[in-house]
């Protein structure tokens, strides 16, 4: 078709690209001289009415969408020539290769350079999927992410292309839903004709995976549908724990959101495999969270405490201190717990009901618990011991010659007030796991 005119303007210059009943174009339109894609879907003998209504799709999609790294909508008609007759759908020429030509040219792609296209990426997705309805590519691969040549720093611009397989979550309702995708790039849950979001995140995960080891994401070894690919890259653990995270088989552990795969990306360090997003199962009740909070808190921080104060009233009189340090320890042990639940339980209820983000609840709670704890006991001790201060010392209990005020003060009062405030912290995390468990199950 080299040199012949369709439509009375676009004047084919070369073929792109060839499938069974589609080809892909590089025309010139006569009217402006630019270069232009066409995309044909003729009516060969294996014409399948799935793929006109995909072509269609592709062509209504890209009229709704502007940004600057996906191609323009130009121009859709019929075709009828001697050749066959089918559809032609135009849209703008980008300069660029592709991540698989760059592949088969035996370029290698360092963790630094697969960092930058991925945040390139989501962007573009953030794009996507923000449409109303959001937008799913369903088919992210190498072979359809254009990359300009270096820039100074810049690793390239970076484009998303190749809408044939595009998919909105309207379409789906309803609807019998065409499986389509690569083998290899696509989620479990797209082999049975349901794509949401989170779907283009496996994908994406498993392009930058392809490009950090060069081989298909089918020729590497799996294990429970998870990609085993760490053995075949020198990646850091945190940028692992993000791929895998990424492309985690199952919809609930996967990153499910544009903005939480970003936020997971840019943070430095990566204390867990568990995904900072979760789906979860059930919705405990108030009255569960609240008898579980302090119940499990006067168990785990209510014994620590306790097992301080003995030993600390050993150490420094024997029998009479431990004794003593017991008895402080139970009273000052319990109030905290009981303090301890209640605010664990309420601040749960109030800012993380449902727990979709368990990593901060983690920490939001442990961080409350033992600030909290800490102050709360340093008032009970200053008022229970009031022999014990930094400027006297009188001849009692807490204050004797071989000490001075200052380390009575220590010993008696800050260090004890301390590790009840971590313990509380310690014991505020372990009812925060329990509660992400809970929900997931």
């Amino acid at each position: 078709m080299v040199g012949e005119i369709l439509c009375d303007r676009y004047q084919i210059e070369r073929q792109l690209g060839k499938q069974a009943g589609r080809q892909t174009l590089l025309a010139r339109d006569q009217n402006t001289q630019a270069l232009v894609v066409i995309k044909l879907l003729t009516f060969s003998n294996d014409f399948e009415w799935d793929d006109l209504k995909l072509f269609e799709r592709e062509a209504e999609t890209l009229k709704t969408l502007s940004h600057p790294a996906i191609p323009r909508y130009l121009d859709y008609f019929e075709l009828n020539t001697p050749a066959g007759k089918g559809f032609a759908l135009v849209q703008s020429y980008i300069e660029a290769k592709s991540l698989q030509e760059y592949l088969s040219a035996g370029r290698t792609f360092t963790e630094a350079e697969v960092k930058q296209l991925a945040k390139a990426l989501l962007e573009i997705l953030t794009y996507l999927h923000s449409q109303k309805p959001p937008v799913i590519h369903r088919d992210i691969k190498p072979s359809n992410i254009l990359l300009t040549n270096r820039s100074g720093n810049s690793i390239g611009q970076v484009y998303l292309v190749d809408f044939g397989s595009v998919q909105t979550l309207a379409t789906q309702e309803g609807r019998t839903v065409t499986v389509v995708g690569t083998y290899g790039y696509m989620p479990p849950e797209q082999f049975g004709g349901r794509a949401v979001p989170a779907s283009d995140l496996y994908s994406l995960g498993a392009t930058l995976i392809a490009l950090l080891t060069k081989m298909h994401p089918a020729d590497l070894p799996q294990k429970d549908m998870r990609i085993e690919f760490e053995q075949f890259a020198k990646v850091s653990p945190a940028f692992a724990n993000w791929l895998n995270w990424m492309t985690a088989p199952n919809l609930e552990h996967r990153l499910n959101t544009v903005h939480s795969a970003l936020q997971a990306l840019e943070q430095k360090k990566q204390l867990d495999n568990y995904p900072h997003s979760i789906t979860p199962k059930k919705s405990l009740s108030t009255a569960s969270l609240l008898w579980n909070s302090i119940w499990r808190s006067i168990c785990i921080g209510g014994l620590a405490v306790t097992l301080y104060a003995i030993v600390y009233g050993t150490f420094t009189i024997p029998i009479l201190g431990t004794l003593f340090g017991g008895f402080i320890g139970v009273i000052l042990a319990f109030v905290l717990s009981l303090i301890n639940g209640l605010l664990v339980a309420i601040v749960t209820r109030l800012f993380f009901f449902p727990p979709t983000n368990a990593k901060l609840h983690r920490q939001v709670i442990s961080v409350l618990s033992t600030i909290i704890c800490t102050s709360a006991s340093l008032v009970y001790l200053q008022v229970s011991l009031p022999g014990v201060t930094l400027n006297s010392c009188t001849d009692s209990l807490f204050c004797y010659p071989k000490n001075s005020p200052y380390q009575n003060y220590i010993l008696w009062v800050v260090a004890p007030a301390v590790i009840a405030g971590l313990s509380m912290g310690v014991s505020g995390k372990f009812i925060a796991r329990w509660y992400e468990r809970e929900s997931k199950r």
